[in-house]
Formats: C-alpha cells, sequence, structure tokens
C-alpha cells in the first residue's frame, strides 16, 4: 500500500515498521509523476513493506534521513536504519533498490 507524509515524522514511522521504501518528490517534479504510479503499483505486490511518498520540499527533517540532493531519489531503510538510496526515472533500477530490502 502507498501512503503519502502528511507530517514531517519519516523518522517515527521507520523506526516502527520493518521495512521502508521512500519516493522523494515535489509537487513541479515531471519525473516524480511518471515514476509514482509505477511505485504505487510496485507497494501493490510488496504488502509487507511499507510504501510513502515524501515531498521533499514540506519535510525537510524527512529528507535529511537520505542523500536527497535531486528529484525523484528513492530510499529504503530496514529495522529503523537507512540502506540505500538511488536518483533515478527508471523503473528497473528501483526495483533494484526494493529487491535489496525485499527479498531475503
Amino acid at each position: 500500500m502507498l501512503n503519502e507524509l502528511d507530517q514531517d515524522n519519516l523518522a517515527e514511522i521507520v523506526n516502527s515498521n520493518d521495512t521502508v521504501v521512500v519516493q522523494y518528490m515535489a509537487g513541479w517534479c515531471g519525473n516524480c509523476r511518471l515514476m509514482k504510479p509505477k511505485f504505487k503499483k510496485m507497494a501493490s505486490e510488496n504488502e509487507n513493506t511499507v510504501f510513502l511518498l515524501v515531498d521533499a520540499e514540506k519535510y525537510p527533517e524527512s529528507r535529511k534521513l537520505a542523500t536527497v540532493d535531486n528529484l525523484p531519489t528513492f530510499a529504503t531503510f530496514k529495522n529503523g536504519a537507512f540502506v540505500n538510496q538511488v536518483q533515478t526515472n527508471k523503473l528497473e533500477i528501483l526495483k533494484e533498490l526494493v529487491n535489496e530490502v525485499t527479498s531475503n
């Protein structure tokens, strides 16, 4: 399931869930809008993982949890810790990132 962060509390969500995948985005970002439906589909295929959209401009504390200097940035967290991040608009690269934290 895909949720959108509505307050600057990503750290709490990361600490209270085993696996979290984040798409950092902004309303003006065209590639963010292109990736959103792909990200949503991945969320529906990984039911035991929390998928979140985070507006990188609205939530600076949440942005600090990953190295976000370009959009869209995708970041993964496992057991409360940052694992990895990529800046991409390619589905294959996003799938590799998600597989790092969802496959056992």
